[in-house]
């Protein structure tokens, strides 16, 4: 996993798995993995998942790179702590998973609580298949 930076000021999280690196096989999988982990995690909440690839192709002016094949984030909240009205312009978060030719591109930005990133850094390093032990 990379961390970047978007349009130079949004601070990402990108890991980006070929087909071969991860035993999942579509976004809706990906995506329900991730769901399942955001529930059991003591401080999370699910709150939905959302089709961004059926969104804005259905719109008339809708334009989607063409290597993008689907496209939805999962939408979660840790919510740990509520010190500020301000706060709430980063809640909740979102996850993206996209599937391209190649594989699979998941994305988040980075969260202003360490817990979150800690949690969301594991759960996608959990994509991958396990390395395999010499026998």
């Amino acid at each position: 996993m990379k961390q970047t930076l978007l349009h130079e000021k949004y601070p990402l999280f990108v890991m980006e798995l070929s087909r071969e690196e991860t035993p999942f096989g579509s976004v809706d999988e990906i995506c329900a993995y991730f769901r399942e982990r955001i529930e059991h995690h003591r401080c999370g909440h699910f709150i939905a998942i959302f089709d961004h690839y059926a969104h804005t192709c259905g719109l008339p002016e809708g334009d989607v790179a063409a290597n993008i094949l689907a496209a939805k984030n999962v939408i979660f909240c840790f919510g740990i702590a509520l010190p500020s009205p301000q706060v709430l312009a980063v809640r909740p978060r979102s996850i993206g998973v996209a599937e391209t030719s190649q594989g699979f591109v998941v994305t988040f930005m980075e969260a202003p609580m360490p817990i979150a990133n800690a949690a969301m850094e594991d759960w996608a390093e959990g994509l991958r298949n396990p390395i395999q032990q010499p026998l």
